[in-house]
């Protein structure tokens, strides 16, 4: 299964105006760097993969509709998926989307 072209015409909205800003295929969705750190992604499962302070995971965490990503068998601390019933709102994508940018914005930047 592709990402969601739909979501990520919608991040894409919100993340534009960053010079800062690459886009790339990963994980078989479609990421959002900054500076050269993922941000935010397209699932390929639907919904979003969000980088987040590692710190603050686990308050975002609800068990159902945000969990700890993961990948190859492992938990990834400070990655989130959130499920695409909690990004159908335009104001609550632009909060997940502001939470990865904001994150990966604070991270050095990747040459």
């Amino acid at each position: 299964m592709a990402y969601d072209e739909e979501l990520a015409e919608r991040v894409r909205e919100f993340v534009f105006s960053r010079g800062d800003l690459a886009e790339k295929k990963m994980f078989g969705g479609l990421a959002f760097l900054i500076g050269g750190n993922m941000a935010v992604a397209a699932s390929r499962k639907g919904g979003l993969l969000v980088r987040v302070d590692p710190a603050d995971s686990e308050a975002l965490i609800d068990g159902e509709a945000v969990v700890p990503m993961v990948m190859g068998g492992r938990e990834r601390h400070g990655w989130l998926y959130v499920a695409p019933e909690l990004v159908e709102d335009d104001t609550a994508l632009q909060q997940w989307v502001a939470r990865g940018v904001d994150f990966a914005a604070a991270l050095p930047r990747k040459r």
